[in-house]
């Protein structure tokens, strides 16, 4: 099994260099999302005993207590390969211990025009645009209340939460562009009131560069009542069940600013922090400025993101001490990468570019690695 799960990576990677790249990103994710949930069924039958044995491997390091809940392991995926929560249970046969859907929105919306994905190839790195594009916060609520259905008694790692599955749900919540900034707290807690009965963990987004005005809601003076809200209202609707919160921030903060989150997390009571979201620098690319210029805005992901996001998992690490939650996201291509990001302070990785260009192998080759 070794032998032939080291050969796929380098088989996609020959496929998507020479065949995928060709092909415009947002139709191939599309398609190959598509895929992925059709072969749900058989990649259990053919990654599941490979990601099993990947854990075992890992030992005791394997599960991950955090947030209340049990991670059978640190590796999750990232918001925004599955945005309207359609495929958490194909992408959890993938390997991933954790899928964060989204980001949701309080209304439905399209997202900016096409088009809004693009490669740079050379950095193993993408640039994306996409507006927060989904369903809604109602429709996708609906949806996973079908989901829960549908499994039944199946029990979640975490013993908690939804109950839903064997895998841990989290749920992120943005800002719906059409809403006013002054309305955005009104926003945020249509959202979280749909949505937190289904998580086992929400995330509040304000840190994407693609929806005018968000990265505002970072101040501390402006993210402290947003937190607040969010928190009570996730509240009324959960019971006696606290859904952990978090707040995902950018790595372009200053690192005064970064700090200031840091302090901000532990004066509110929040569960933990996502570090970080997309980068809108353009520094250190191998690209061919020209190409780059001729993209435009959006924000890049992938490798060159790699070491500013470490770097503000350290800073936080060393800002909040030991037991406020870290999930390290960001520019995590290889085991290394996550070997890295672990020692500087993270509790949780995620991936998502990794992964795009890595394949549906991807996720059981770096906990392979992290073995």
């Amino acid at each position: 099994m070794t032998e032939v799960s080291s050969a796929r990576p380098r088989v996609y990677s020959t496929l998507f260099d020479h065949v995928l790249s060709r092909t415009d990103p947002e139709r191939i994710h599309h398609h190959a999302f598509r895929a992925i949930r059709a072969a749900e069924p058989a990649t259990r039958r053919l990654l599941g005993g490979e990601s099993a044995l990947a854990r075992r491997r890992v030992g005791a390091r394997s599960q991950v207590r955090a947030l209340g809940l049990t991670f059978p392991h640190p590796l999750g995926l990232a918001a925004g390969f599955d945005k309207n929560g359609i495929g958490i249970d194909a992408l959890a046969a993938l390997g991933f211990g954790h899928v964060e859907i989204g980001t949701v929105t309080g209304e439905p919306q399209p997202g900016n025009p096409r088009p809004r994905l693009f490669r740079l190839k050379d950095d193993r790195a993408i640039i994306n645009r996409m507006g927060f594009n989904n369903d809604g916060a109602e429709v996708v609520a609906r949806r996973l209340a079908a989901r829960e259905r549908r499994l039944g008694g199946e029990v979640a790692p975490s013993g908690r939460g939804t109950g839903a599955g064997p895998v841990v749900v989290g749920i992120n919540i943005g800002k719906t562009k059409v809403v006013p900034e002054e309305d955005a707290i009104l926003d945020y807690e249509k959202s979280a009131g749909l949505l937190a009965p289904h998580a086992d963990y929400l995330v509040v987004n304000v840190s994407s560069p693609n929806t005018p005005g968000l990265r505002d809601l970072q101040a501390v003076e402006r993210l402290r009542p947003l937190l607040d809200a969010v928190r009570r209202r996730a509240d009324e609707v959960t019971g006696d069940r606290r859904v952990p919160l978090l707040v995902k921030i950018a790595p372009d903060l200053s690192d005064d600013d970064v700090l200031a989150v840091g302090d901000l997390a532990l004066a509110v009571g929040l569960d933990g922090i996502i570090a970080t979201n997309t980068t809108i620098s353009r520094e250190g690319l191998v690209t061919e400025r020209s190409q780059v210029d001729q993209i435009g805005a959006g924000g890049l992901s992938g490798r060159p993101l790699a070491q500013r996001a470490e770097d503000v998992v350290r800073l936080l690490r060393g800002r909040v001490g030991p037991d406020l939650t870290l999930m390290g996201v960001g520019g995590i291509s290889t085991a290394e990468d996550a070997r890295r990001r672990l020692d500087a302070g993270a509790d949780l990785l995620q991936g998502y570019t990794g992964f795009v260009y890595g394949g549906p192998a991807w996720p059981s080759h770096v906990l392979r690695g992290l073995a």
